[in-house]
């Protein structure tokens, strides 16, 4: 089993092939600087048949100040993600991580996941700003020719088929 904290999230994968990818040298020392910045998702996890891509937004303590789209954000990682996995499988340093790229390309689809955090109580204060179904939609609209259904999750809605569990750390 492999454990990955984000924040105050804690992943645990049920498969050994899995990985924080922003946090990789490949992509930190060599790729990250590639055409004047490039952008990452949190994770990815390979199962048996796909690759799962995870971006993690956690808004329980603090509320979204990116004047961004939240969909458009998540998609500029995602396609940079790829492009860096693509590039990690011929020219990683470390082994582990190109170990990792090259698994890649042996799966048969590739799942895109925002995991999304909100407050549970809405107040004035901590207030759920985002609505997850239009983040979906609009995800659907910019990754149709990666994922042509791509899940905005959270603890309580995390589908079976997803090889991971999510626990707060505490």
């Amino acid at each position: 089993m492999v454990e990955i904290e984000e924040g105050l999230l804690v992943f645990r994968f049920d498969t050994a092939l899995a990985g924080k990818y922003d946090d990789w040298s490949f992509y930190r020392n060599q790729f990250n600087s590639a055409f004047g910045g490039t952008k990452a998702v949190d994770m990815i996890c390979l199962d048996s048949t796909a690759v799962w891509l995870i971006e993690v937004k956690d808004y329980r303590g603090h509320t979204r100040t990116k004047p961004t789209d939240l969909g458009d954000e998540v998609a500029a990682k995602v396609r940079d993600t790829l492009a860096g996995l693509l590039a990690a499988r011929f020219n990683a340093n470390d082994s582990e991580e190109k170990k990792l790229a090259k698994a890649v390309a042996q799966r048969k689809e590739l799942r895109v996941v925002l995991h999304l955090e909100q407050p549970a109580k809405h107040s004035k204060l901590r207030r759920r700003a985002i609505e997850p179904a239009d983040v979906q939609q609009k995800l659907r609209q910019l990754l149709k020719a990666v994922d042509p259904h791509p899940r905005v999750v959270e603890r309580a809605t995390t589908r079976a088929e997803m090889p991971w569990m999510v626990e707060d750390k505490s």
